[in-house]
């Protein structure tokens, strides 16, 4: 059984029903999306989740109706001048969350790129803003990625995430948003992964 994970029911209208694929929404933000994928890994087994949704990208990295794997999510986790959190001796947080190597590789192999993503709770909408997290070498902001990545991680389940770029990250009077072009990127992209896995014939 393959889980797939979405915020939205839009961000997933064009996967149909399949035999072998279970589609769950959870809502917008990180901690709907951790809460609901953990519940769901703690009910059934499943053979690997892809979290699929659409993303903002950030200039100069990827097109708008691009379809991407991300292979390493962030997330912000920064004060918002950019300086790190101080934390006690000894202590550190988790940042980072990873997509299965295996499945990131078939998706390059089928000529499909690879990406770095950030999870944020509220949408860049500045070029400063923008331009910070980018310093960071990001190149796909999104909402959910880190909280699915990083729930499947601790129940020990294989993970992607898939995006569709929608729009470019900063000065919202340049976003450039285009939902449709980025649910087909998305859509290109996942069914080129379910049917590398035999899901889709």
């Amino acid at each position: 059984m393959i889980l797939v994970v979405s915020a939205t029911p839009q961000e997933a209208a064009f996967l149909g029903d399949h035999e072998n694929v279970e589609l769950l929404v959870t809502g917008i933000g990180p901690v709907e999306a951790a809460a609901r994928v953990t519940q769901r890994l703690a009910q059934r087994n499943c053979d690997f989740v892809v979290n699929v949704g659409v993303a903002g990208a950030y200039l100069g990295a990827l097109r708008i109706g691009d379809g991407v794997a991300v292979a390493e999510e962030s997330i912000e986790l920064d004060l918002e001048v950019g300086a790190p959190l101080a934390l006690p001796a000894g202590l550190s947080a988790v940042d980072k969350a990873r997509s299965d190597a295996t499945l990131v590789s078939r998706l390059a192999g089928a000529g499909y790129r690879a990406a770095r993503g950030i999870t944020v709770t509220r949408v860049t909408a500045t070029e400063a803003t923008a331009a910070r997290l980018r310093m960071r070498g990001v190149q796909v902001e999104s909402m959910e990625g880190f909280a699915v990545l990083r729930a499947a991680e601790i129940a020990r389940v294989r993970a992607i995430e898939l995006r569709g770029i929608s729009n470019y990250a900063g000065e919202r009077s340049r976003s450039g948003w285009d939902f449709d072009a980025g649910i087909k990127g998305l859509a290109d992209i996942t069914k080129a992964l379910l049917a590398a896995e035999g899901v889709l014939s």
